[in-house]
Order: structure tokens, then sequence, then C-alpha cells
């Protein structure tokens, strides 16, 4: 259950953090990947930060649970940075609608990563 708030949570914050980069900054509706950029790396320490101390209450090695963090996220923030141009510019979609589509699947795989591989115990 903690796991299901805490996406709901990091989802709604992220899929309101970027939009709202491009509301606010004009100069990212022209660079939308530089919004998401900033998007990603600000959302990567949010989320970070709600499973470690809200999900699995993890009093593991910092660095080591941020490293294994972050490499499930940067991994799936390298197919977004080739996925999100494809769907806005190939596929017409907006840059909002196709990061909403992109998340749902990220998503999916982030309990399977975090509870065997970042906040496994014993590690």
């Amino acid at each position: 259950m903690r796991f299901l708030i805490a996406g709901a949570l990091n989802t709604a914050f992220g899929l309101g953090l970027y939009p709202l980069l491009l509301f606010v900054f004009p100069l990212f509706q022209t660079h939308y990947m530089v919004g998401l950029l900033i998007a990603q790396a600000i959302c990567l320490c949010f989320a970070f930060m709600t499973y470690k101390i809200g999900v699995f209450r993890s009093r593991g090695n910092l660095a080591r649970e941020f490293a294994a963090f972050s490499t499930y996220y940067l991994f799936n923030y390298a197919v977004n940075w080739g996925a999100l141009p494809l769907l806005v510019e190939a596929g017409g979609l907006s840059p909002t609608l196709a990061q909403f589509g992109f998340s749902l699947l990220l998503m999916i795989g982030s309990w399977f990563w975090h509870s065997r591989i970042t906040f496994k115990q014993g590690i």
C-alpha cells in the first residue's frame, strides 16, 4: 500500500512538474527536452526520498541505494530521451501526453527493481 501511495505521489509530482516547467518558462515549450532534463533531475531526488523513507523504510547505505535507484531511472530516462522526441515530432503528440504515457510504463517496472535491487535488505 505504501508503494502505491508513494507511486501516486511521485507520479503526480512528476506529471505536474514537467507541464509546470513548460508553462512557467516559455523557452521550454520550444526546448521541451531541457525542461525534461530538469524535471527528471528533481523528480529523481524526490522519488528516492519517498521510496527510501516512506515505502521501504530503509536504513541502508545512502550512496549505494541512491546509485542502485539512479541506475534504474537513468536507464529509463535514456529510453525516454529517445521516445519523447519520436512521439512528439513523428507521432504528433503533445510533450505532456507523450510523457504521461511513458511514465505509466516506468511505474510498472519500478516496484520490481526497487524491491529486489535498490532497497533489498542484507546487501
